[in-house]
């Protein structure tokens, strides 16, 4: 399923919560999704959901392939980089990890881009060098919303408008967009993805909406806002990006 960029950008940003075809796969606490074999296993979303376990919510999703089995093509250069990503939209408020409230989408993802590293506090791969971890999986926090400059109805990652200053989480990765980058402990094994985030990084209600998404975003040619774009949604794990799913 490649659903339209006009639907996506028209359910996140309004984050309905309504009853549709698939509610017979919704159950309390997480969501269960068709097998499509139109869709790249390593992207076919089966099962999403979100659970407190200790001291962290663990957000999970698994696929009917491998995850993290691919990644995009190395262009070697900014301009065009494409980025793969698991994402958990959500309903909480961008306030919430230390954005300025009311931006966007608040949305969990996990992410990898050969093409440049947006983690400079960490070194994935132990190298000694922070700026060249790209191509490894690492987990971030974005706030979405629509921008047609991205195509009719698409979304992004929110900008920073130049001379701006908005609030911004202290792992902020010094980008001129909504994102942050708090090193999350995460596993992909077989066929699922689990990210742990601590609930001492979080401020939000006790329960929140969530849902599951598989997509592809791009870099900008000009390397300038609109900066990152959503170019491809792989899955979507309710099918409506209705957010069913329930925190627990």
């Amino acid at each position: 399923m490649k659903t339209s960029h006009l639907f996506i950008a028209a359910a996140l940003s309004t984050v309905l919560l309504t009853t549709t075809t698939y509610a017979h796969n919704k159950h309390s606490g997480h969501i269960q999704a068709p097998i499509s074999s139109a869709i790249a296993t390593e992207f076919d979303i089966v099962h999403a959901k979100v659970i407190t376990q200790g001291s962290h919510l663990i957000f999970q999703q698994a696929v009917t392939g491998k995850v993290g089995n691919k990644q995009p093509e190395k262009k070697g250069h900014l301009a065009g980089a494409e980025v793969y990503s698991y994402v958990w939209p959500t309903s909480l408020n961008s306030s919430a990890v230390g954005f300025e409230a009311d931006q966007g989408i608040l949305s969990l993802a996990l992410t990898v881009h050969p093409d440049f590293d947006d983690t400079p506090l960490y070194d994935e791969d132990g190298d000694g060098n922070k700026t060249n971890d790209g191509d490894k999986w690492h987990s971030h926090w974005v706030v979405l919303v629509p921008d047609n400059a991205c195509g009719e109805g698409a979304l992004k990652v929110k900008d920073i408008a130049q001379g701006s200053s908005p609030k911004l989480p202290v792992t902020w990765p010094n980008l001129p967009i909504f994102i942050d980058s708090p090193g999350f402990d995460f596993t992909l094994a077989q066929s699922e993805v689990l990210v742990r985030v601590p609930l001492s990084s979080l401020g939000f209600p006790e329960s929140f909406s969530f849902d599951g998404v598989t997509a592809g975003l791009k870099i900008n040619q000009q390397v300038h806002a609109p900066l990152l774009c959503v170019t491809d949604v792989f899955d979507v794990a309710s099918g409506d990006l209705s957010l069913p799913g329930k925190s627990k």
